[in-house]
């Protein structure tokens, strides 16, 4: 008996796409967010690349409208903010603004540092109106005490005194710097408080051996933002001040006189005085990024 078999139906080949529809899109979507975000950092950067262009131009040069990219460089505008040619010494604001930005930050992290662990850890009663009481103490406008601060250093002998910046600058960053720190604390696992008080270890050696290593990247972000305020400060420096403590950004208003604007100096000066913020923030962009960035992943 013959056995008859129905041959097998042969099989269409299976399309396969190359690329799926949806990674398509993403891929366009993530490169438009690339463009998008080259553009924004190209808006930012320009002002700088062109303040930085126009300080090596000459006074003449920089005046010209439209302003010319071809022009000869030269580093007159910095032999000028130098005092190369007999101009004012630029040295003491400087190290002026470096001892107030460093001393004020540095007493900001000591005294934010115990605050914060009160305030995140070792939560305190009513914590949540102690942090709006630090966050309604910036809503108040700085000029508005200006002249309190002024007549309290006339009277006590402050007045055109460094340490007197530094105290202000302190008291100035302190909010930012609790509520940023207490946001950074937040994070920190309670059961290593706690395994080191069973080892025995008091709240100072806590701090400064278990919560400091762990949030050293919270802790240069906050560092570097107070520094950069401290350094940018302008309105106190400029009223408190005159000659023995005066600092960067009051002295660079010196260069704006009666006779003109002298653009090139000013963009020479700019230059120098920002490169100290922008050394700090190159070198501590990746514990910028990482202290800005701790608890925005859960």
């Amino acid at each position: 008996m013959t056995s008859l078999t129905t041959p097998a139906a042969p099989t269409a080949p299976v399309s396969v796409s190359a690329t799926p529809p949806g990674a398509r899109r993403a891929r366009r979507r993530g490169a438009a967010l690339g463009l998008l975000a080259w553009l924004v950092g190209i808006l930012f950067v320009l002002p700088v690349v062109w303040m930085a262009l126009t300080s090596f131009h000459s006074e003449a040069d920089a005046a010209t409208n439209p302003p010319s990219l071809t022009a000869p460089l030269t580093l007159d505008g910095y032999r000028e903010f130098f005092g190369v040619n007999g101009g004012a010494d630029p040295w003491p604001p400087l190290l002026n603004s470096l001892g107030a930005s460093l001393f004020s930050t540095a007493f900001v992290l000591v005294l934010a540092l115990p605050a914060a662990y009160a305030l995140s850890i070792r939560r305190v009663r009513k914590w949540t109106d102690v942090m709006f009481f630090f966050l309604s103490t910036k809503m108040l406008p700085v000029v508005a005490g200006l002249l309190p601060v002024y007549l309290f250093a006339k009277n006590t002998g402050f007045l055109d005194n460094i340490w007197l910046l530094v105290i202000l600058y302190t008291s100035m960053n302190l909010p930012i710097a609790v509520w940023m720190m207490q946001s950074f604390l937040s994070d920190i696992p309670v059961a290593l408080i706690e395994a080191a008080q069973m080892d025995g270890a008091r709240l100072p050696t806590i701090l400064a051996r278990v919560v400091a290593p762990i949030a050293a990247p919270g802790i240069a972000a906050t560092s570097l933002i107070c520094f950069i305020f401290s350094w940018n400060e302008l309105l106190f420096a400029n009223v408190l001040t005159g000659v023995v403590a005066q600092t960067a950004p009051a002295f660079l208003t010196g260069f704006v006189t009666s006779q003109g604007l002298f653009l090139a100096q000013v963009c020479a000066a700019s230059m120098v005085i920002s490169l100290p913020v922008l050394a700090a923030g190159f070198a501590a962009q990746d514990k910028l990024v990482q202290g800005l960035s701790l608890g925005a992943v859960k």
